[in-house]
């Protein structure tokens, strides 16, 4: 049976099953961190597989490796059988939960969210244009996008972080210490668990051939983004902290960190779509399959409208790119609790919990 076709529940009873075959078999000990995680346990709690399967970045090495996959009696499909269990617990621990199994399992849903956010941004440029304002706030003005912007970008703060308290109680996490942070901070910077584990590369795309070429995409959508994040944040305390209005020039933080990180986050994005079109649907979660690639194409959506908007500026598209722009960066926002985007937040968590683990 496939594994999205099982009730409620049976996902972490059948992802049990699976890895108490693999705790036997220890043939894939050196593949990634969720090998000797694994083989630290005779038992498995539901917690346990939980911090298992977020542990999982779905390089699917051990899947090619294996000799039990089927047609063998055991049908061993670990990197689906996790998957499965993932993406269940972010329905588990999203707040509010009703809000989740929509984004997670539609793209339309998202798209939906991507047309509203520019519908609200086109009336509110209609409706709130100032008399007078430089660059983007003559059509704008600040105190309108830090009206519509920061509720959008303070709720999904607050969505994940109860998300994340949820998860830390099942998975038995205690107090965070600065040694953990950095484990996992090194570890998810260099993507270790996308290279195998063995700095060979992962089968996401190739099958049983190794490639980086995802380890690679999601490098430049991760430093892409939180370039990005830090033109927003220079932006911020210049604005704040010494005056300087935008528009900036070229040679400022903002634009030095946002030109960068918007073409990093667009290639990256790009590549990882391409990417999940070549891969096997039933090593991952089949029924999330649009969900996860919207969310992908929303992401380079962010950095490609960003870029169009930089370059059309003097031009009469102007009005229409901001329009766009703030209202992919608006959907963005407020469906990051429900989309693949909880991933990061809860990989990262998982990192903090194994380096824990392994200091004790």
């Amino acid at each position: 049976m496939s594994l999205d076709m099982l009730p409620a529940g049976d996902a972490i009873s059948e992802a049990r099953r699976q890895t108490e075959i693999c705790n036997a078999c220890r043939y894939c000990e050196g593949y990634c961190d969720v090998f000797p995680a694994m083989f630290r346990e005779r038992v498995f709690s539901n917690g346990d597989i939980t911090q298992l399967a977020n542990l999982c970045h779905n390089c699917r090495g051990c899947y090619y490796a294996c000799q039990y996959t089927a047609p063998h009696e055991f049908a061993i499909n670990l990197p689906g059988a996790l998957a499965e269990v993932r993406t269940e617990s972010w329905a588990r621990y999203a707040w509010p939960v009703s809000f989740d199994s929509a984004f997670q399992r539609s793209g339309v849903l998202i798209g939906a969210a991507v047309v509203l956010g520019i519908a609200i941004l086109f009336l509110a440029i209609a409706a709130l244009r100032p008399e007078s304002g430089e660059g983007f706030y003559a059509y704008l003005s600040h105190g309108a996008m830090v009206a519509i912007f920061a509720p959008a970008f303070a709720f999904p703060l607050l969505a994940i972080g109860m998300g994340l308290r949820r998860y830390w109680d099942e998975v038995g996490g205690v107090r965070v210490t600065w040694a953990d942070l950095h484990d996992a901070g090194l570890n998810a910077g260099r993507l270790k668990n996308l290279s195998g584990g063995q700095g060979q590369g992962c089968n996401f795309e190739k099958g049983d051939r190794f490639s980086d070429a995802r380890r690679h995409a999601h490098q430049a959508a991760l430093w892409g983004f939180f370039l990005c994040f830090a033109s927003t944040t220079s932006g911020t305390v210049l604005h704040y902290g010494f005056r300087i209005e935008a528009p900036y020039p070229f040679f400022s933080l903002p634009k030095l960190f946002g030109i960068p990180g918007g073409i990093l986050l667009t290639i990256g994005a790009g590549l990882l779509a391409w990417l999940k079109t070549k891969a096997d649907p039933e090593l991952g979660a089949p029924n999330l399959w649009g969900g996860e690639m919207a969310f992908v194409l929303l992401l380079g959506l962010t950095g490609l409208t960003g870029l169009l908007l930089y370059a059309a500026i003097g031009t009469a598209l102007v009005p229409a790119l901001l329009a766009i722009h703030l209202g992919t960066v608006l959907a963005f926002f407020l469906t990051t609790p429900y989309s693949k985007m909880a991933h990061g937040f809860y990989r990262f968590a998982a990192l903090v919990r194994d380096a824990q683990v392994k200091r004790a």
